[in-house]
C-alpha cells in the first residue's frame, strides 16, 4: 500500500490568519480544564525514562566571540591546566548559569 506524503512549510514570522472555525475550536480547548484532557495515547514519562535519557547528540550550541577581562592569576590558572582554557571558561560559566536557573526555579 502506497502512502502519499504531504509536506507543508509554515512561515513562523508571518503565519496565515486563523479561520473562524479554528478560532472557535481553540476557544473551546482553552476553556477546557486539564482534568478533561484525554492523555491515554501519551504514556506518562516516569523516573525510569529520565534515568536512561541522554542529551541530544546533534545539539551544538552556537558560539559567540566576546572580549572578557579576567584577572591575570585566574587566566594563568586556567592556562596552566593545559590546552582548552576557553572551553574550561565556558564550562565554568555554564555550570554557574545552570545552578542559578535551578536555584531560581
Amino acid at each position: 500500500m502506497k502512502t502519499k506524503l504531504v509536506k507543508r512549510e509554515i512561515d513562523l514570522q508571518s503565519p496565515s490568519p486563523l479561520s473562524e472555525e479554528q478560532r472557535a475550536r481553540l476557544s473551546v480547548l482553552a476553556k477546557m480544564p486539564d482534568s478533561d484532557i484525554d492523555y491515554s495515547d501519551i504514556p506518562p514519562l516516569g523516573d525510569d525514562f529520565w534515568k536512561n535519557a541522554v542529551r541530544n547528540p546533534f545539539y551544538k550550541p552556537t558560539k559567540q566571540v566576546t572580549t572578557v577581562r579576567v584577572d591575570s592569576d585566574v587566566l594563568l590558572w586556567l592556562k596552566g591546566q593545559g590546552k582548552g582554557y576557553q572551553t574550561r571558561i565556558n564550562a565554568i560559566l555554564r555550570e554557574a548559569m545552570l545552578r542559578a536557573i535551578h536555584d531560581k526555579a
